[in-house]
């Protein structure tokens, strides 16, 4: 029995345990967070009063207030049995960083709880570590965590203890963007200016605040730990780089809103529950397409929450999925030949007075606000789709886009039948009229009234209006929502400034509904190219694409240039989002990051090919050798009838075993000569050495390894095998 069996025998014997009866959600939602309605209970209305300007208006509380709060929160916080506390950031790195303290503190020998209002807003962790792109040297080792008050603290449980994590942004000495978060409240502050703005156009005075809200849909795998621990592919890079295919893979299209197996319902139902102890508003749960893979989805939340809530979200899982020894993979493309994971990020825009700016209405070509709305969006993906597209621009997202999961590179906007006609209805001139028969009132409070049959849902779109909101389909898996967050509220609060320009300006010559339907009229021709209603996956639409003079940039490096363009720069300096030198940080921090995450798979793979398959390959080829000989010799002795053509084929057996090794370690070879040429190159010129030579000499690499383990007998194989991997939980 090798390796792998013992696995699959261990497997086996699983055992499920059985959690007591799931509770009433609504008693325990939120309980480990230091929520708004408990701090009302512990803090005094005046200080509370101080602290909604701040939330509402920028105006920061005293010193006094911050101490009367920090207590407060140590206060609850140690009650609920917490003995450290963290301010809780996201650095560039795309995931979650926490510096632990105390709340112990000595007076007079004495041991005493104590936490005031200056370590509770700022904290100041060492930054040397994190990447900054340029943006410090690296003996500038200060940086600062600051409170952002708009997302609560919460509690994170371990086994033997709790911890009280603060959300904070990071910043350096000098004041620059060091994570994901600041640049996403920054946006968010401009999308509010101008939709305002844009607002008091339509004689919408009272709104004083608009918000982005998002509900990103996360995909994932799970697969048992054990197989995890024999791949080290998965252990380091988080996909498999060698795989044969299994014969069944998802061709039957069984898996997707089928029965949930046993023990993934328990994974379930366990990831909801701490879910809803830290406000997570999970309300979604189902089987995806491939074998193993699975997906959760939240209500829609204001986005610096979303944000915040999807990083805490796939910490739990990952967390989770252990204690029931099993592995969450968050990688977009885990497993070749099936589909990879994404992670689909609704958006909308909501004012202060609950009013959704992306609601058609119930007739949409007479509502005059929706339609501007409608085109500047148009207008913001059509002159910066390039933006979009450097905004889920990385190494995992690579494997995805333009596979038959996901949209490919092209970014266009699908807005279904109904909203094409009317947009188009207009370009000429007319107006069509929408009889009400066509509503449907779906009779709940917090839905919109939509047309019937207003949009389709386009699953092969990148960006989709799927009913008062547009769905952002392109994001991986494993990626921070911040930054895609960020750009698309930074672009769309500058074409909204933008219309809202150029309706005032025609506004003084004309009346006002002409003014509006000129600048729509204007904008639906503008932007008509954007607008693709078919199939995205289909060969034809790259052909129409590029007859558009639509982008379709399949590398990672290429698509981060956006980032460098002086007119971007400048979009995002005039919204107070980014600075030019903060632009140009996370460009470099981006490439690095590519760079660095191919290094590590190349080196990996040719660990996996010089440890693993070559090893296994030579094994059977000497397993065979020593067959036939005994063969032979029994032939030669005449204790065997001659049989040339059974002979004949085990020597050409043999041959294609050794074939298939000497072209596996002739390219894996060659592949260590292209990391070392590698070693003298820095940024976009190893990002692109990385893509146009590297990854197909990595695919070569994996096609001879695959077709090694389709034929070498299994028991000489290790690694587990998709087959097992994908169907044996």
């Amino acid at each position: 029995m090798n390796i792998r069996h013992s696995v699959l025998k261990a497997i086996d014997g699983v055992k499920l345990v059985k959690d007591n009866q799931p509770k009433k959600v609504s008693k325990y939602f939120g309980i480990n967070t230091f929520s708004h309605d408990e701090m009302v209970k512990r803090v005094s209305k005046k200080t509370m009063e101080s602290f909604a300007l701040w939330l509402n208006e920028g105006k920061t509380i005293s010193a006094k207030e911050a101490d009367e709060i920090a207590d407060a929160m140590k206060n609850w916080a140690t009650d609920k049995g917490a003995t450290f506390y963290a301010h809780w950031f996201q650095p560039m790195t795309g995931l979650t960083a926490e510096k632990h303290d105390t709340f112990c503190s000595l007076k007079n020998g004495k041991m005493m709880e104590k936490f005031s209002g200056s370590k509770l807003i700022l904290g100041e962790p060492d930054a040397s570590s994190f990447p900054s792109g340029g943006i410090r040297s690296t003996f500038e080792a200060r940086g600062y965590t600051a409170w952002d008050p708009s997302s609560p603290a919460f509690l994170i449980e371990s086994e033997l203890g709790k911890t009280l994590c603060i959300p904070c942004i990071f910043v350096s000495y000098h004041g620059y963007a060091l994570d994901k978060k600041l640049p996403l409240l920054k946006s968010d502050e401009a999308i509010s200016r101008a939709a305002v703005n844009f607002l008091k156009l339509f004689k919408n005075k009272n709104v004083k605040k608009v918000v982005s809200t998002c509900g990103p849909e996360q995909e994932y795998f799970l697969i048992d730990k054990h197989y995890y621990k024999l791949r080290q592919d998965l252990a380091l890079t988080g996909r498999t780089l060698i795989g044969a295919p299994s014969p069944k893979g998802q061709q039957l299209e069984d898996q997707y809103f089928g029965s949930i197996k046993e023990r993934a319902m328990n994974f379930m139902y366990e990831v909801c529950e701490e879910a809803y102890k830290v406000g997570i508003p999970v309300s979604t749960r189902h089987n995806e397409v491939a074998p193993h893979q699975y997906e959760f989805a939240p209500i829609f939340e204001e986005s610096n929450l979303a944000a915040d809530h999807n990083q805490m979200l796939m910490e739990i899982m990952r967390k989770v999925a252990l204690r029931h020894d099993l592995v969450c993979l968050l990688h977009e493309k885990p497993f070749a030949g099936i589909n990879g994971s994404g992670k689909h990020l609704n958006w909308s825009m909501a004012d202060d007075q609950g009013n959704n700016l992306l609601n058609p209405g119930q007739t949409p070509q007479e509502n005059l606000q929706f339609l501007a709305v409608l085109v500047a969006i148009l207008h913001a993906v059509y002159h910066h789709s390039d933006l979009l597209r450097a905004s889920i621009a990385f190494a995992g997202n690579e494997h995805r886009l333009g596979a038959n999961e996901a949209p490919p590179a092209i970014v266009s906007v699908f807005l279904g039948e109904q909203l094409t006609q009317i947009l188009d209805t207009i370009e000429k001139g007319a107006k069509q009229k929408v009889s009400k028969q066509d509503i449907i009132d779906l009779g709940v409070g917090k839905l919109p009234k939509v047309n019937k049959d207003a949009t389709d849902r386009n699953r092969t779109s990148p960006f989709a209006f799927t009913g008062a909101k547009f769905e952002f389909r392109a994001l991986g898996s494993s990626q921070n929502i911040s930054t895609p967050i960020m750009i698309l509220n930074t672009v769309i609060a500058n074409s909204l400034a933008y219309v809202t320009g150029q309706i005032e300006k025609l506004a003084k010559t004309k009346d006002f509904e002409t003014a509006v339907m000129t600048v729509v009229t204007n904008l639906v021709k503008d932007t008509k190219k954007i607008r693709f209603e078919g199939n995205n996956y289909a060969a034809e639409w790259v052909t129409e694409a590029e007859k558009r003079g639509l982008p379709n940039i399949a590398a990672t490096f290429e698509a981060l240039k956006a980032l460098l363009k002086k007119d971007n720069i400048a979009i995002f300096e005039r919204q107070g989002v980014l600075s030019k030198d903060e632009m140009i940080s996370r460009y470099h921090i981006w490439v690095e990051m590519y760079n660095t995450i191919l290094t590590i798979e190349a080196n990996t793979l040719m660990e996996m090919v010089n440890a693993n398959v070559v090893p296994a390959g030579f094994n059977y080829l000497s397993h065979l050798a020593k067959i036939l000989g005994q063969l032979t010799d029994l032939k030669e002795k005449g204790s065997l009838a001659a049989d040339d053509g059974a002979f004949t084929d085990l020597q050409s057996h043999l041959t294609e075993i050794t074939n298939k090794i000497y072209y596996v370690r002739k390219n894996t070879l060659a592949m260590g000569k292209l990391l070392e040429k590698a070693k003298g190159l820095d940024g976009e010129d190893r990002a692109e050495l990385y893509f146009e030579e590297l990854k197909p000499l990595m695919e070569h690499i994996r096609k001879h390894c695959d077709d090694l383990e389709t034929v070498i007998a299994d028991e000489h194989w290790d690694l587990p095998k998709y087959r097992e991997m994908l169907f044996i939980m």
